[in-house]
């Protein structure tokens, strides 16, 4: 399984604005989106108050492309998001799973 970690940045002053974005398009999009096995969002915290993330858990690297294309160690977003973001970062990783 492929751990992919997505964070952003708003933009000073669009944290509201982005947070209802957050809330009500792409918490329920990944949260529909095939290959996905789980979505963990993230919401500001009083010390980070303008970034928001995603943990998502993919089922594989090939379901990924599939849902994000071949570039899929690009950041994309949204073009809704646009004007509400200043950064964003994403990391790929290789889940590790529990042995006993």
């Amino acid at each position: 399984m492929i751990m992919r970690i997505f964070q952003v940045v708003t933009r000073p002053g669009k944290e509201e604005e982005f947070s209802k974005f957050f809330h009500e398009i792409a918490i329920p999009l990944m949260r529909s989106t095939k290959g996905i096995v789980q979505v963990l969002p993230g919401a500001p915290r009083e010390d980070s108050p303008r970034e928001f993330s995603f943990v998502m858990l993919w089922e594989s690297l090939e379901a990924l492309k599939a849902f994000v294309g071949e570039d899929y160690e690009s950041p994309h977003i949204d073009p809704a998001e646009v004007e509400l973001v200043e950064s964003r970062s994403i990391k790929h990783y290789e889940l590790v799973e529990e042995t006993e």
